[in-house]
């Protein structure tokens, strides 16, 4: 489903990163640990290809409508829209794909526990539950891909342990594969694959 080759980073001409090549299959999950600023989500070489597809070879709006039917993205920063209601946050990717129905916002409100907070304004949510909203969000296209960028960074320890079971099990439901980076080590042992990226100088 997955295949990382050559991917590196460079800042400046000065710090270098350079990420294993991987191979993630449709299911499984993997850890990517990092400090803060090290590379985890901003290579400048190398090639990506997720079911077939080199993202790079991707431009502009062929771009976006790949990433909105096949990537589902977690950030640490939940970036919902206040004037909006939880399931009107939810339902956003409406507006970037057709292949839904809305009986899958009442759908994942259920399976992350936040029925009742369906008409609810962002401003009165936990941080636990806005982050709820933001991976029933990235979900509901059903991606083959859910990448969760500092998920649990922002989160006491209860709701992030909380945070990353929901995410790997939605990931086995929908049979997507699951990429969790983050500089969060509490969650190393919860999730099978892990790397760890170190930087240094050139």
């Amino acid at each position: 489903m997955i295949v990382v080759k050559d991917l590196q980073f460079s800042y400046e001409n000065s710090l270098k990163i350079e990420i294993p090549d991987i191979t993630l299959k449709l299911g499984e999950e993997l850890l990517i640990l990092g400090k803060s600023g090290s590379g985890k989500t901003t290579p400048k070489k190398g090639e990506v290809i997720i079911d077939g597809t080199s993202l790079y070879q991707l431009k502009g709006n062929k771009l976006d409508k790949y990433r909105g039917r096949n990537i589902g993205i977690v950030f640490q920063k939940p970036h919902l829209l206040k004037p909006l209601t939880v399931a009107e946050n939810i339902g956003l990717p409406y507006f970037f794909s057709n292949n839904l129905s809305a009986d899958k916002v009442q759908y994942y409100l259920g399976q992350l526990g936040i029925q009742d907070k369906q008409h609810a304004r962002i401003s009165t949510l936990s941080e636990g539950e806005a982050q709820r909203v933001s991976i029933a969000r990235a979900l509901i296209n059903g991606p083959k891909v859910i990448l969760a960028d500092e998920p649990t960074a922002s989160l006491d320890d209860e709701n992030a342990r909380l945070v990353v079971e929901l995410l790997k099990g939605q990931a086995k439901k929908l049979g997507a594969a699951l990429i969790i980076v983050t500089h969060d080590h509490r969650i190393k042992d919860k999730v099978v694959q892990s790397i760890t990226l170190n930087s240094s100088d050139q």
